[in-house]
């Protein structure tokens, strides 16, 4: 029977077994794995000091006694032997395959950060980016941690490995690697369900810890031992006599013994040793969980059970899985004495946890373990994900003083236990961005933990959030509302913004498309196919047409130019050789005439958008005829001062009397006023009175301080309208009109 009191000896006890040409087990990929690494670590020592391949060893053996998978035990091999590989993760993928070359790769990060957090703990003087550095770091660690468990299970075999051999060589253990393992790496074994390892790993930290208090404890249980062993073993073989009589087919054990868990309940309740239950324990395994029952009820029969000492882990089971009936009972002399009472498959869960399960991908077909389906080894997979993600959240928050804190960050889980990161105040739609950006869109409704909450809910670090969808959709523009609270997170805010933003520019490009498409039947060209008419124009394909066009930032005029060429051009040395001579020309492009040449192609030139009555001047281009300028135009004014010989006399001809088939000039009007609701459509009303056609708008709002001065406060609105006009003279009425609406402070003609 166990006492729980290691022999100094036994960390390497089973190495040699294991190593003993597969003795312990004939699996090809371990002792593969060792013949690969035995050259690369066979004389290396690590920074404990310990030899490295023999740390692999214990690893290997500590993970095959939990009933690891042997693809772990492997492993164990690989993750040091790459510390000495140019390129571990090529190497070791192309030596043993994808699997092995991630577990190796995510196992040696995990190392490298842990060693760095625990450098930067002992540190007095921790400057902030160091602070900032180290609790990015820690992130990192917890999130590795709860995403491969295989990972865990590796980190803890080799700190117990490592704990086992300071114990048996007789060193002193580093105090920061005894805190930790008590603090940080028994737990998460415990949220694992791996007993046999939680318990060893306090017991040793414990060891080294509060040496005194070890040794004291542990030579009053040896002086004991002999006695205790034999009540022990008188309780155990009677009980089991008695549920076989009773017709309850039951192993009745005597528990081990542990350190740590006596002394802790020793200085918890303050109890001498002789008063503490545990010293005398019994574990009763049956076959189904109604023989556990039974068992129980039949144990109450034949003893006093303890009130208040009783604790039903069958119907409400820990939070790593564990499962079993406790209780205390007097026994026939009248001591207390502890009794578990679990079924086979909850016994190998509570001595194993989930190591037992773990058998890579094929597991939840084969059944292991107990475990005789694929729905529930995932689901074995997922509590364990949970469980040690959320230790890790406890052990940060009561460590927060002293090291990182993670006050900004928040770790939810999917239905499926894959963690996902967010930004403190996270809410379930920012999750569903996080996951995919196409649930997001359709993300309609959240369970959170199981409960129906409204999507502006915070979410907590722990939870598990499932996002309910509709199959097609897009998002809300409440969602954009920050006084409604449905996002925390920039991305996603930009995610929805682009949502909202392509559809704009989709509706945008049906308009521009059914207006080229419209003008193009006028024109009688429909043949014409559309990407070739947008390269003519300069664009890079007909939706980049087609949205400008939509925008009204292009005019359809454009294309009736390109689809209607114009008149050929005059040389420009002939049109240059006969700006002196006398008598107008006929009217040209615009109803312009120019003095003394015939046939000419006239264009209105844009900066100054010169119409009648406006006096003119024309000056001859360079392949492109004669531009028509106002007479005041700034730009005519600096063209005449460099080239004053390509000026040439020009008037504005007949043309058609106003009214319809009249010919039609733009012109610019910009409109200063204070920003208002309601104020384009009050101006557009006035153009509208007049019966003036608006072909563009372009409007600009301006904050206070702002680069264009305005008189007042408030922003300012700067709005520019292009009119299309017979008789520019039309337009002092209009501007008139324009400074008499509420807010207008100018409007003047460009």
């Amino acid at each position: 029977m166990k006492t729980g009191l290691m022999p100094e000896g036994s960390a390497t006890a089973p190495i040699v077994a294991l190593l003993d040409a597969g003795a312990a087990h004939s699996n090809a990929e371990v002792v593969r794995a060792r013949a690969f690494a035995e050259p690369l670590i066979g004389g290396e020592a690590l920074d404990t000091g310990e030899n490295a391949l023999a740390h692999a060893d214990g690893v290997a053996a500590i993970l095959h006694g939990v009933g690891a998978a042997q693809e772990l035990q492997a492993a164990a091999y690989l993750v040091y032997a790459a510390d000495f590989l140019n390129k571990p993760e090529e190497v070791v993928a192309k030596a043993f395959g994808e699997s092995y070359a991630s577990l190796v790769m995510h196992t040696r990060r995990l190392v490298q950060l842990q060693r760095a957090t625990r450098d930067a703990k002992v540190q007095a003087d921790k400057k902030s980016d160091q602070r900032a550095e180290q609790t990015e770091r820690v992130r990192k660690m917890l999130l590795a941690f709860s995403r491969d468990l295989r990972v865990v299970l590796l980190r803890l075999a080799s700190r117990l490995q490592s704990l086992r051999w300071y114990a048996a060589a007789k060193q002193p253990c580093p105090p920061e690697l005894a805190d930790e393992s008590q603090a940080v790496f028994a737990p998460l074994a415990n949220r694992l369900g791996i007993w046999q390892i939680k318990w060893e790993l306090e017991d040793l930290a414990f060891r080294f810890r509060e040496p005194e208090a070890y040794r004291a404890l542990a030579k009053a249980l040896l002086e004991t031992r002999v006695e205790r062993e034999q009540r022990v073993e008188a309780a155990r073989a009677a009980l089991q006599a008695d549920l076989y009589s009773q017709g309850i087919a039951a192993e009745v054990q005597g528990r081990p013994k542990h350190l740590y868990s006596i002394h802790k309940k020793m200085q918890g309740k303050d109890l001498s040793l002789d008063r503490v239950f545990d010293l005398r324990a019994l574990r009763v395994i049956v076959a189904s969980v109604a023989d556990c029952y039974a068992a129980l009820a039949r144990l109450h029969e034949i003893y006093t059970p303890v009130p208040g000492e009783f604790d039903d882990y069958i119907a409400k089971p820990k939070p790593n899985g564990y499962q079993s009936l406790h209780t205390v009972v007097l026994g026939a002399d009248g001591r207390a004495m502890e009794v578990q009472i679990r079924t086979r498959e909850m016994h190998e869960h509570a001595e194993h946890g989930v190591a037992a399960h773990w058998a890579y991908k094929e597991a939840g077909a084969k059944g292991y373990a107990g475990v005789s389906a694929a729905g529930e080894f995932e689901e074995q997979v997922a509590r364990a994900r949970k469980a040690v993600l959320n230790q890790l959240l406890a052990w940060e928050r009561d460590t927060a003083e002293g090291g990182p804190s993670f006050d900004d960050r928040i770790y939810v889980f999917t239905p499926q236990a894959t963690v996902v990161e967010l930004a403190a105040g996270a809410t379930p739609v920012d999750f569903a961005y996080a996951v995919h950006t196409d649930l997001g869109h359709r993300c309609r409704g959240a369970r959170i933990d199981g409960q129906m909450l409204p999507l502006n809910t915070p979410l907590h670090s722990g939870q598990t959030v499932e996002i309910i969808s509709i199959k097609e959709g897009g998002p809300s523009l409440d969602w954009l509302n920050p006084e409604l609270g449905y996002l925390q997170s920039q991305r996603s805010r930009a995610k929805v913004r682009a949502w909202f933003n392509a559809l704009q520019q989709t509706q945008t490009i049906a308009k521009g498309r059914e207006l080229v498409e419209k003008l193009l039947q006028r024109e009688g060209k429909t043949a014409l196919k559309l990407d070739e008419l947008a390269a003519r124009l300069g664009f890079k394909g007909a939706d980049a047409l087609f949205e400008v066009v939509g925008k009204d930032e292009y005019s359809l005029r454009n294309i009736e130019l390109l689809l209607r060429p114009p008149e050929p051009v005059a040389d420009e040395n002939e049109l240059l050789a006969q700006r002196h001579t006398r008598g107008p020309s006929a009217a040209g492009k615009g109803g312009v005439l120019v003095v003394g040449i015939d046939s000419l192609l006239t264009t209105l030139s844009r900066c100054c958008r010169p119409a009648p009555p406006d006096a003119i001047q024309g000056f001859v281009t360079r392949g492109k005829g004669v531009a028509i300028h106002r007479s005041d135009c700034s730009n005519l004014a600096e063209m005449k001062r460099r080239s004053p010989e390509r000026v040439i006399a020009v008037e504005w001809g007949g043309g058609e009397p106003a009214g319809k088939g009249a010919p039609v000039y733009p012109v610019d009007v910009l409109v200063e006023a204070g920003d208002r609701q309601g104020l384009l459509r009050d101006v557009l009303e006035v153009f509208a009175k007049e019966k003036m056609n608006v072909v563009a708008v372009n409007t600009q709002s301006m904050k206070p301080g702002a680069a264009r001065p305005k008189a007042g406060g408030g922003d300012t609105a700067w709005m520019s309208f292009t009119l299309e006009l017979s008789d520019a003279s039309k337009l002092t009425k209009v501007l008139r009109e324009l400074c008499a609406i509420s807010g207008v402070r100018s409007a003047r003609r460009k």
